[in-house]
């Protein structure tokens, strides 16, 4: 594959990528950590320098975060008050609980997810500088 210059781009595979992107891993070397913070990326990788600032993950890993959760905790509630029957506020304290657990642990890791698709995929000017 070559752009417009003919200059050989090296292939970004997707995989590891996502993979790094969900350790919270820089997508190019896997070592350097993504995050300045609990959301923040990073400008640059502090082990191999690469530029992150192109990213643009925006609301994406929040929408993901909400789908994924809510489809898990729908299936949850409906399983356990056909089977268990416990107290209205029971339910309300346990899924709470669970809601925004497991919220708060996958927000990170999907943002991460979006970087590292968007750093293989070359988009938002994450494209090899000539």
């Amino acid at each position: 594959m070559t752009d417009i210059t003919n200059a050989p781009i090296h292939e970004r595979e997707l995989r590891p990528a996502l993979i790094k992107g969900w350790r919270r891993k820089c997508p190019n070397c896997g070592s350097g950590p993504l995050f300045n913070g609990y959301l923040k990326v990073r400008d640059t990788c502090t082990v191999c320098r690469e530029d992150l600032s192109h990213q643009r993950a925006d609301d994406g890993p929040a929408y993901l975060t909400i789908l994924i959760v809510g489809h898990l905790l729908a299936v949850a509630i409906h399983f356990v008050f056909v089977y268990f029957r416990p107290s209205p506020m029971t339910m309300v304290t346990i899924f709470s609980i669970g809601c925004v657990a497991l919220s708060l642990y996958l927000l990170p890791r999907l943002k991460g997810m979006v970087v590292a698709f968007q750093w293989a995929r070359r988009m938002h000017g994450f494209a090899d500088k000539p």
